[in-house]
């Protein structure tokens, strides 16, 4: 069997005397599509950011592709793309400039993909020749998003990587998240509080409460076995069909 590319044991992240995670398990294989979910503060960036080593863990282990995530080889750091909720673009450099700044760092840049994205994203002369500080919340967003595309990611990480995005922007990314990144059979780790927008892309979903993955996987499994558990219809059969939305209560209530 083809190892997890992603591998976290025992993990554990404190703040002060508050736990955020705690004794947490988790593998991810690859080309799954997993959406993360939990309640404001269950700690859903914290998990993400010590997956990808930007946050030194407490106990335990975290592995991306095979190698210690405190020690990530140039090599592999290149396979992963990663959307953060505050962008962290520089804010001082056009959008050009901050582009051509990452393409240095990255072997297998798509420089066709990011100017067909930047096209279709409503990124002209005007929007290319700003200070991206003076750029709206949402085209921050977008820039942040066409940058952790750019490379064709083995591996994509979304931390709400639309909460700035108007309805006609979201779908815009979804489209360009299924068609362009999943249909490739890459990775994605997708946390988001907008469930419409998650089942239109995640195949497999994982809730995050107490500090540890409380319930994974297939989101269809996961909704009919819900459905067919008890309740009020007959036959211990739910009178109302559960909906994403019931299922995120029930499980991380």
């Amino acid at each position: 069997m083809t190892a997890p590319i992603i591998q976290l044991r025992d993990v554990a992240k404190y703040y002060g005397g508050s736990i955020v995670l705690h004794g947490l398990h988790w593998d991810i294989g690859q080309g799954q599509v997993i959406g993360l979910l939990g309640r404001n503060g269950a700690g859903k960036s914290t998990l993400m950011e010590c997956l990808l080593g930007l946050r030194e863990l407490d106990a335990g282990s975290a592995r991306l592709f095979g190698e210690d995530v405190a020690a990530l080889s140039d090599a592999t750091r290149a396979r992963i793309g990663y959307v953060p909720q505050k962008h962290g673009l520089f804010e001082w450099m056009t959008p050009l400039q901050m582009l051509d700044y990452f393409k240095a760092m990255y072997p297998r840049w798509n420089a066709v993909k990011v100017e067909a994205l930047l096209e279709r994203w409503g990124f002209g002369p005007l929007e290319l020749g700003k200070p991206i500080g003076r750029l709206s919340g949402g085209q921050q967003q977008r820039l942040s998003i066409i940058r952790a595309l750019a490379h064709d990611p083995e591996l994509l990480v979304l931390d709400e990587p639309v909460s700035a995005l108007d309805p006609a922007g979201r779908r815009a990314f979804l489209s360009e998240l299924v068609d362009g990144v999943i249909e490739r059979g890459t990775t994605v780790l997708f946390s988001t509080h907008i469930l419409t927008d998650l089942e239109r892309v995640a195949l497999d979903v994982a809730f995050l409460k107490d500090g540890r993955i409380a319930l994974q996987g297939p989101l269809d499994d996961l909704l009919e076995g819900a459905r067919n558990g008890g309740g009020t219809g007959a036959e211990g059969r739910r009178a109302e069909p559960l909906s994403l939305e019931d299922l995120f209560i029930e499980v991380t209530q």
